[in-house]
């Protein structure tokens, strides 16, 4: 099953560009099967009535990716409103830690900024008896090239530039690759800091699978989670490398334009091949989200995304974020709940409330296909 590129392409883009448009929109919705109603509409809020709440109320427990902790803060705060008795605990640790405790069956769902490998779907079917674990896209975003640097406000950089920034091949502000792509800047003749995530993660993953598709080989590693490049600072999750960039002087790192727009960081603009350089929006991200094509078959729906793209106003370094959860053997005192929490991250209303905080609403060509899954978990 694949988001074909042809006039429903067309039609997608323009529904995701719609829904962009209207992030500043209060979210709104109505459901006669909610159980219990809230007030409140503060920021990234979601009335009551858009949440069907289930009739099983349930302490669900989850955790993984960080990229993702601005919006699962949103969502459990809402659905913990409207929902009395239900409650979502999600610890972070990054994708590689989510998975881990997913396989355990130390949590009902698990946050992964990639999808689950064969080798971790296998691993899955011990806990989900008589299935295995699947991957819904629930958190679209962006990964920005994030910098601290006096002076500099409109940053441009590439594929190769940014690679070898990040492996210690240019450590220098005023290297002359990147002054070629910053004409008229006043870049600093000062040493580049530049700073990774140190434990397994999905959006490192993510950043080096742009650095493979686009790099021209500078990046000489593989992509995964663990970071391979040489040299630079360490820091843990998204917050923490953000908050290193608002620290450090001369910095710069990887991190959600949710992280980015809460601690008040300049972005760098991409250089992709076409006529300009793309901006780190949600917009831009949103064109090139309306692209994708699900990779992944039966209810699972991994995507595909292209990192490559040279489109006009397509930014390429995008991630997704999916729950993992089983298809089948889901714990019968749960389920209910988790079902609801997920139906309402899957809305309309949901996606309203996480695009308020950085985050990019999917179309809803492919909410519409995970709304078809929900239901079908057992």
């Amino acid at each position: 099953m694949k988001l074909q590129r042809n006039g429903r392409s067309k039609a997608l883009a323009i529904g995701a560009m719609a829904l962009v448009s209207s992030l500043s929109l209060a979210a709104c919705g109505s459901d006669e099967n909610n159980n219990t109603s809230a007030s409140g509409s503060s920021s990234g809020s979601a009335p009551a009535a858009a949440i069907n709440c289930g009739s099983k109320p349930a302490a669900i427990v989850a955790a993984g990716s960080t990229a993702q902790g601005n919006a699962i803060d949103v969502w459990k705060n809402n659905f913990g409103s409207a929902c009395s008795g239900s409650t979502i605990n999600y610890g972070g640790g990054g994708s590689g830690a989510g998975v881990q405790q997913f396989t355990q069956g130390k949590v009902q769902f698990a946050g992964s900024d990639s999808a689950l490998k064969p080798a971790e779907v296998d691993a899955t079917k011990a806990i989900c008896t008589g299935g295995q674990g699947i991957n819904l896209p629930l958190v679209a975003g962006l990964v920005s090239i994030v910098y601290n640097v006096d002076g500099v406000d409109n940053l441009v950089l590439d594929g190769p530039t940014t690679a070898k920034i990040f492996d210690s091949q240019i450590t220098k502000w005023n290297d002359p690759a990147i002054v070629a792509l910053n004409p008229g800047a006043k870049l600093p003749d000062a040493d580049i800091q530049a700073v990774h995530r140190t434990e397994d993660s999905g959006t490192t993953e993510n950043l080096t699978k742009y650095f493979a598709k686009v790099s021209n080989g500078a990046w000489s590693y593989p992509a995964g989670k663990a970071w391979a490049g040489k040299g630079g600072l360490g820091a843990n999750g998204s917050a923490g490398v953000a908050a290193q960039v608002k620290q450090v002087k001369n910095s710069i790192s990887y991190a959600e334009l949710s992280f980015a727009q809460t601690n008040n960081l300049k972005s760098a603009a991409i250089a992709t091949g076409a006529a300009k350089p793309v901006e780190a929006t949600a917009a831009n991200a949103a064109t090139t989200f309306a692209k994708a094509k699900i990779a992944g078959t039966g209810s699972d729906l991994a995507l595909t995304l292209d990192y490559a793209t040279k489109d006009e106003g397509s930014y390429p370094i995008v991630l997704v974020t999916y729950e993992i959860v089983c298809d089948k053997g889901n714990k019968a005192e749960t389920l209910d709940a988790l079902k609801a929490f997920l139906t309402y991250t899957a809305s309309e209303a949901g996606q309203k409330a996480i695009g308020d905080v950085g985050y990019v609403p999917l179309p809803k060509e492919l909410t519409d296909k995970v709304n078809a899954v929900i239901p079908t978990l057992a």
